[in-house]
């Protein structure tokens, strides 16, 4: 169930604790204001359904807030950080880039990521490393972006440049979603472990290019590996227009694992 939005929910119950002459609390909402929002959150879970036959089923519940100016101290924002366990935080700035879902990626957070390790562990154990290493490389890059502002990119050191385009894959190719096309209306989560581990295994690999040369005469850079793999960045790009019914699992699969041979050629053919 989505609500759109608990924002005005709460301003209408701080006007009518208002009216009711009510003891105000923070900002002029009635002290009973986090006590009400658990009440509303808790309803979500996991049940045993009245009635016969015996079922199951279980009800999730996302609502909107919207702190006025963006300001997270509000008493509904902070009330509502206290409670739920997974946060979306959007951002004016992606959204305005056209960028879709534009849900910022270090800002949000869920409290649900380890109670998920025992099916990953089972059916993808490569997905907990690679989601971990995705999100340092995102820090990284929002490290890197007010040196860049400062000095530019070009004075950068050669792994940092790997950082910044590696990062941008994540945001550009993997993060953005387009839900009018068949190929990204849905993402299976094989197809997901698929894109992310092709991307992580090009960074690894151009960090270890760049690394084991650094003080050799055929040292290899950045523009080097752009300028030598430029089809296969533009095929790491492109793994997300696989179309999950039009191609199929199998497909899908197969080209990944041909995209990652392909890459370690490349950089086999480039070290030596």
């Amino acid at each position: 169930m989505m609500a759109d939005s608990t924002s005005r929910w709460a301003e209408a119950l701080r006007e009518i604790s208002g009216r009711l002459a009510e003891m105000p609390a923070d900002s002029g909402y009635p002290a009973y204001l986090g006590a009400r929002l658990a009440s509303f959150y808790e309803r979500a879970g996991r049940v045993k359904c009245l009635g016969n036959p015996e079922r199951e089923g279980s009800v999730s519940i996302v609502g909107a807030v919207s702190p006025p100016g963006g300001d997270f101290s509000d008493p509904v924002t902070s009330a509502t950080l206290g409670i739920v366990q997974v946060f979306w935080g959007l951002d004016k700035k992606l959204a305005q880039r056209k960028h879709f879902p534009s849900v910022n990626w270090l800002i949000s957070y869920s409290k649900y990521t380890r109670a998920l390790d025992e099916y990953y562990d089972k059916h993808f154990p490569e997905f907990v490393p690679l989601r971990t290493k995705a999100k340092e490389i995102l820090q990284e890059e929002e490290d890197l972006a007010e040196i860049v502002q400062l000095v530019g990119k070009a004075s950068l050191a050669e792994t940092d440049k790997i950082t910044l385009e590696v990062a941008k894959l994540i945001k550009d190719d993997f993060l953005q979603q387009n839900g009018y096309t068949p190929y990204d209306r849905f993402c299976p989560f094989y197809k997901t472990v698929g894109i992310l581990s092709n991307t992580i295994a090009f960074y690894d690999m151009a960090r270890h290019a760049v690394e084991s040369t650094a003080q050799s005469d055929n040292k290899i850079t950045w523009a080097i590996i752009r300028e030598h793999m430029g089809e296969i960045l533009y095929k790491i790009s492109s793994m997300k227009f696989k179309d999950p019914v039009k191609d199929g699992e199998a497909k899908i699969k197969a080209d990944f694992a041909q995209l990652l041979e392909d890459m370690q050629n490349a950089f086999r053919t480039l070290e030596e």
